[in-house]
C-alpha cells in the first residue's frame, strides 16, 4: 500500500514544477502539459521533443502502476529516471537563475523520489518468509 501512496505523490508532484523566463512568462508543469496535450491533437509534430515526451511516458508508467495489484519497482525507477531528467534541467535553471520558486517547486519531487528509493531499498532487504 505504501508503494501505491508514493508513486501517487510522485505523480502529483511532478505536476507542480514551475518555470519562469523572460519578463511575466511564467507556467506549472501542469498547465505547460494542458497544453502541450491539446497541441498534440492539432500538430504532434511541435510537441515531439525528448524534455516533452519522456517525462509524460513516465508520468503514463506511474499511472500504469497505481493500478496494478503489486506496484512494479522497476516501472517506478523507470518513471522516476524519465521525470528526473526534467526535474534535474528544472532545478539546474533555477539554481543557475538564483531563482528560489523555481528550485523550491521542484523539491517535493525530489524529497518523495528520496523517500520512494529509501523504502524499495529497505523492502528488497527484508528477508521473503
Amino acid at each position: 500500500m505504501k508503494a501505491k501512496l508514493l508513486n501517487t505523490l510522485l505523480l502529483l508532484t511532478s505536476f507542480i514544477g514551475y518555470l519562469e523566463w523572460g519578463k511575466d512568462q511564467n507556467v506549472f508543469l501542469a498547465v505547460a502539459e494542458w497544453d502541450i496535450l491539446k497541441k498534440i491533437v492539432s500538430t504532434p509534430q511541435s510537441v515531439v521533443h525528448p524534455l516533452i515526451i519522456i517525462p509524460m511516458i513516465s508520468q503514463l508508467l506511474l499511472l500504469l502502476t497505481l493500478f496494478q495489484k503489486n506496484t512494479s519497482k522497476v516501472l517506478t525507477y523507470i518513471a522516476t529516471i524519465g521525470l528526473g531528467l526534467l526535474f534535474a534541467f528544472i532545478t539546474l535553471a533555477g539554481l543557475l537563475s538564483l531563482n528560489v520558486k523555481i528550485v523550491g517547486s521542484t523539491l517535493p519531487f525530489l524529497i518523495i523520489v528520496i523517500v520512494t528509493i529509501k523504502y524499495y531499498r529497505k523492502i528488497n532487504r527484508q528477508p521473503t518468509n
